[in-house]
């Protein structure tokens, strides 16, 4: 069983403190521990549709990326494990001293992409991680929305399923959206050859 914790922890202590071999999974949001929901299946395809999609670019275009199983990014005093992460091979190896041992990345130059796939919990997709993933300067954030769960003011009225691109320009997101059979278009992977409709379509 868990301990209930009463005070707001550090990011070492969380790390200290998470069990291990847990069916659950957390994140720490500004030092108060979150139990994060179970994903449902089609979450699931989702993210790893994304996953297999950009690893396989990767292949193609002799990159050196990869797109770990599990990975904990370090914002100040939270963690967060995003549904799919890009590293930069080189940059992890010269720079990040936590990864090797603890999974811990903890500069966004590590970090060419992050995509988050929307779940009931979604105004952390599209304001708490946004806004660390850009003060970190992660420089490219996808929102993959295939349910549109976002609220209106993200995703418009009426609502439709949306995948939300963020690029960091002068320190700050823009945000471009694509729906339908729309072609996503990526600053990280400029040749990409996918649409909104074929990532929606992986949650069947």
């Amino acid at each position: 069983m868990t301990q209930a914790i009463q005070r707001q922890l550090t990011f070492d202590e969380f790390i200290v403190w998470y069990p291990e071999n847990s069916d659950t999974r957390y994140e720490l949001h500004d030092g108060v521990i979150v139990e994060m929901p179970k994903p449902t299946g089609t979450h699931s395809n989702v993210a790893g549709f994304v996953s297999g999609t950009l690893f396989a670019e990767i292949l193609h275009c002799q990159l050196a990326y990869s797109i770990p199983k599990e990975c904990v990014i370090k914002v100040e005093n939270s963690s967060y494990e995003p549904d799919v992460i890009l590293l930069d091979k080189q940059q992890v190896a010269n720079h990040e001293s936590r990864w090797k041992k603890e999974s811990i990345i903890t500069l966004g130059s590590s970090i060419p992409l992050i995509v988050e796939v929307v779940s009931t919990n979604w105004s952390d997709d599209y304001a708490l991680k946004m806004d660390a993933y850009e003060y970190l300067g992660i420089s490219e954030y996808w929102i993959v929305d295939y349910l549109a769960l976002g609220g209106r003011k993200f995703i418009g009225n009426p609502k439709r399923p949306t995948i939300s691109v963020n690029n960091l320009v002068n320190g700050e997101y823009q945000v471009t959206q694509f729906r339908n059979d729309e072609k996503i278009i990526s600053s990280v992977f400029p040749n990409l050859e996918i649409t909104a409709n074929q990532i929606f379509q992986a949650a069947i």
